[in-house]
């Protein structure tokens, strides 16, 4: 029997009145400040870093022991790493982990010994094609060390001797998730999970982490309809770990998104949810085509981030991805290049007004039927329809108004009109709540499931 989801919780502090966490400029300066941290699926880099993340939303902590059988997966050992280097005989580190943490193999177990060239050379990685790059390379769940650097680094190593110390611990302790919940009006939920694991890389995925958390600050002082819950969680091990614990909340989740890569200069791409069709897929669809021209849409598919857990046939949640540059898709992916030059302040902003338009269409979607469907109403009577005939087309808001009355029938969405009429969600919306205002439509109940 697995413990519910609040067990070990630690509820957090008081918030104080927030920062300015709208802006471009805070959101890269909070991660600027996470930048320097050693992440990994576990450990202390995950503590510190929700701590840190705390400043902006009332964070609580989960903790699950190391050892739980979570579905077919057991959470690991705890990992965590306060010095590593290779040094010349003489003392000089030729590899610092203290210079940059991705020259450390992450999750390596603790090493000190001195090698040769050709007994170290199989345990390092380099990008030969990127010969100025130090990779990013991970051995979580295979008892392993080494060491990323450059190529040109390893160029100018020399045959050794070289002494080598990895000090790390792999030993029982905890797996450490962040979650937020603010409630809505309604106990459906909105689910919004980004990865917390990753080391100094900027895009992959601190863009990911201030965008949720700036997130929760602006929703906990503008609640949605939907009460949102947002989770920070090491990639794979604690999404099916949350999943796990929670399985009773699940069926509760009627939207999601995946936030990751948001920081790059790439237009927006959305991962649609396995469904294909769910309220956030045409929601993500439908504000990227009115505000981002030049975004993309692709389809489902098991490979990438956290979506494929939430998608599993098991669960099959509305969850999609939203991200920018696609993972793999640009050269800085997974190297020392994706630092804090290659996101950008205006790309943060821009990504997290993006993701509370997509999640403000999929909160507020509904379905009405109009009480007066034979003929068209007369609006100007209600005080919604101006008072000067002749004067050519409707104007916006009017034709808004004739379109829900249209269609309103109990069939079609307020997104569904919304992409037929050709009109921003907002004017639909808009006209759905004066026309409800004056009795000529009824909001229907939500569809569940």
């Amino acid at each position: 029997m697995l413990p519910d989801a609040d067990a070990d919780a630690d509820t957090g502090p008081e918030l104080p009145e927030g920062p300015a966490e709208g802006t471009g400029a805070a959101l890269h300066a909070l991660a600027a400040r996470l930048f320097p941290i050693c992440r990994s699926i576990t450990g202390d880099g995950v503590r510190q870093s929700l701590s840190i993340l705390r400043e902006w939303a009332d964070i609580r902590f989960i903790d699950v022991s190391s050892g739980m059988q979570v579905f077919d997966w057991t959470v690991p050992d705890e990992w965590n790493i306060r010095d590593a280097y290779i040094a010349r005989a003489g003392g000089e580190r030729v590899v610092d982990f203290r210079v940059n943490n991705l020259h450390v193999l992450n999750y390596s177990i603790p090493v000190r010994g001195r090698f040769t060239m050709a007994e170290l050379r199989p345990r390092l990685h380099t990008l030969p094609d990127q010969p100025d790059l130090i990779p990013y390379r991970t051995s979580y769940y295979n008892p392993n060390w080494g060491f990323c650097l450059s190529q040109r680094q390893l160029d100018a190593m020399g045959d050794g001797p070289f002494d080598v110390v990895i000090d790390s611990s792999v030993a029982p302790g905890s797996l450490t998730m962040g979650e937020i919940v603010i409630p809505g009006a309604i106990e459906d939920e909105i689910l919004v999970s980004t990865h917390v694991c990753h080391p100094s890389l900027a895009n992959d995925n601190l863009s990911g982490l201030v965008i949720a958390a700036a997130l929760a600050g602006r929703a906990t002082r503008a609640p949605l309809r939907h009460t949102l819950r947002i989770l920070f969680v090491p990639g794979t091990i604690g999404s099916i770990t949350w999943l796990a614990l929670n399985e009773h909340i699940v069926p509760r989740i009627r939207h999601g998104l995946v936030l990751t890569g948001l920081g790059d200069r790439g237009a927006f791409t959305y991962k649609r949810s396995r469904r294909g069709d769910a309220v956030v897929d045409r929601a993500a669809r439908h504000v990227l085509a009115d505000r981002h021209p030049g975004s993309g849409v692709i389809d489902f598919s098991p490979w990438g981030y956290d979506e494929r857990q939430y998608c599993s046939p098991g669960f099959d949640l509305p969850v999609g991805r939203l991200s920018r540059s696609p993972h793999g898709e640009f050269p800085e992916y997974h190297t020392s290049a994706d630092d804090l030059d290659f996101i950008t302040p205006a790309a943060l902003g821009e990504a997290l007004a993006a993701v509370e338009a997509i999640l403000s269409v999929a909160d507020r979607d509904a379905t009405y039927r109009a009480t007066a469907p034979k003929g068209e109403p007369r609006l100007g009577k209600r005080g919604l329809y101006r008072t000067t005939a002749g004067q050519g087309g409707a104007v916006p808001d009017e034709l808004a108004m004739l379109w829900m009355l249209n269609q309103s029938d109990g069939s079609r969405s307020t997104l569904d009109i919304a992409d037929r009429a050709k009109l921003p969600f907002e004017a639909i919306h808009g006209a759905a709540t004066a026309l409800s205002g004056v009795g000529l439509l009824d909001r229907l109940p939500a569809a569940t499931g």
